[in-house]
């Protein structure tokens, strides 16, 4: 059977360098895919939050960074399973080869402190989690923000990382993230 949806492309990449957050423009896109579409997104970054949100309402992913600053997630809806073969295997190559670079850099438990206060959102964001993803399993981020990161935690949660909030007496918040 051939496929009948069609490819959506997205790139947020203009919206991400003027700070501006394209959440709610991916969502909006999304929330127009049919079951059949491929959505194709690009971003300065490796949008690792939105691949659990994705993962929840059906969707499958991969991932190809082109440059440092430009990476592609494409993601098919589970149904569409004549085309999720070749992704999945994709997926598999791509999970495997992250555990081989982790095996391979075993060490000592790392803590990684980041000062994110007078950043605009949504840099604290992007900081934190790329610095979870560079994070090796056992190792714990530490960010001080201006406030309380009512979104990232709720990615945080999404995402399955346990965390400990301190608020700190001058209104900002130290967040200790552990990696698994």
């Amino acid at each position: 059977m051939e496929r009948t949806g069609q490819t959506v492309e997205l790139d947020v990449r203009p919206y991400l360098r003027k700070k501006m957050e394209p959440f709610k423009i991916i969502m909006d896109t999304v929330n127009e895919l049919n079951k059949d579409d491929i959505f194709i997104l690009h971003a300065t970054f490796k949008p690792t939050p939105l691949y659990g949100l994705m993962k929840t309402k059906g969707y499958a992913h991969k991932v190809e960074k082109i440059e440092s600053d430009h990476w592609i997630s494409t993601f098919i809806h589970k149904n569409s399973e004549h085309h999720l073969e070749d992704l999945a295997e994709y997926q598999i190559k791509e999970e495997s080869h992250d555990e081989q670079e982790r095996l391979a850099e075993s060490s000592p438990s790392q803590i990684y402190e980041l000062d994110n206060r007078g950043l605009e959102p949504p840099q604290p964001m992007i900081r934190t989690l790329k610095k979870l993803e560079e994070a090796l399993p056992g190792d714990e981020v530490i960010i001080h923000n201006d406030r309380v990161p009512v979104f990232l935690i709720e990615e945080l949660n999404t995402l399955g990382y346990s965390y400990e909030v301190e608020e700190q007496p001058d209104g900002s918040a130290r967040i200790h993230i552990h990696k698994k």
